[in-house]
């Protein structure tokens, strides 16, 4: 049965790890024929992905200790969270999401090397809608490093740096992103979410500053999907959940807008809403979505 509960409470026993179950293998038949990047010599795979793999994009040097100086001075960040700020390799592209390298998550979100470098990455945005079409709110978690507690839409998160995420062919690289994702924030399990599923409707760019040091800069790829699936967070990532209607959510906007309840909303799931979603959705409850895909325009919003 799907979890619909509204102000659904996390309780850290009921998130089970699964990590053999995150790594994505499922491929929909139409893509099969897609040419292994393994199978591609380096001068190939850099011409098929335009992927200079520059330097400054590696892993910053190391201590004699095996640490780097931002680890030490990050010393104090939730430590799941600081592994995936090291470990993550996010993709970077350029304003016309060309792939340019790769980069850790720690660098990408720092406020002085995207300002400083202009450092963009790839990143995606999932609205997911049950058969009620009622869309899945999450609350991000306290121990967030960018925008901790604040709401969003179901689950945003960064394609990896690593052969599955890197498929531009019908966005699938993206797609498979989200699949792992939701499995990881949210425990919703791959079966539940096949990457056919999802419909990217189109790509936004924004820039937001989270504080004084961290922040997003991202092309962001906007997926649609209707399922009803099995929802089990993940405390490490998520906070709180909710299901919510139109009216419901235009509720929500309103209470953020007036600062009630301390509730806040991401920058990313504003700009969407403000541009896009109500109009979107009422195409998907009409069943004319594939009208409004737009995959060649990337909107710059502010």
């Amino acid at each position: 049965m799907a979890q619909s509960s509204i102000g659904f409470t996390l309780s850290q026993n009921l998130f089970k790890r699964n990590v053999a179950a995150s790594v994505i293998t499922h491929t929909p038949s139409i893509f099969r024929g897609y040419r292994s990047l393994s199978s591609l010599s380096f001068s190939q795979r850099r011409r098929r992905h335009h992927t200079p793999l520059p330097l400054s994009a590696s892993f910053s040097s190391t201590t004699a200790m095996g640490e780097t100086p931002a680890t030490t001075a990050d010393a104090g960040m939730d430590a799941v969270q600081r592994r995936l700020m090291f470990e993550d390799e996010c993709i970077l592209v350029d304003e016309n999401d060309r792939v340019v390298g790769h980069d850790s998550k720690y660098n990408c979100h720092l406020m002085e090397k995207i300002e400083a470098e202009n450092l963009l990455h790839r990143a995606f945005s999932v609205f997911l809608f049950n058969s009620k079409y009622e869309l899945l709110l999450q609350q991000r978690s306290a121990t967030k490093v960018t925008f901790p507690l604040v709401w969003t839409n179901t689950c945003c998160s960064h394609p990896l740096y690593r052969e599955s995420e890197l498929i531009e062919e019908n966005a699938l690289g993206v797609r498979n992103a989200a699949q792992r994702k939701l499995l990881d924030e949210l425990g919703i399990p791959a079966e539940d979410v096949p990457v056919d599923q999802f419909t990217s409707l189109g790509r936004i760019l924004y820039k937001a500053p989270s504080d004084g040091k961290w922040g997003e800069h991202e092309l962001d790829y906007l997926l649609f999907i209707v399922r009803d699936v099995n929802v089990n967070p993940n405390p490490d990532e998520v906070a709180d959940i909710k299901y919510v209607n139109r009216d419901q959510l235009k509720e929500l906007l309103r209470k953020a807008d007036a600062g009630e309840e301390g509730l806040k909303l991401s920058p990313w799931f504003r700009l969407v809403v403000d541009n896009f979603l109500f109009k979107w959705w009422d195409h998907l409850e009409q069943g004319t979505l594939g009208e409004i895909i737009d995959m060649k325009t990337i909107h710059k919003l502010t």
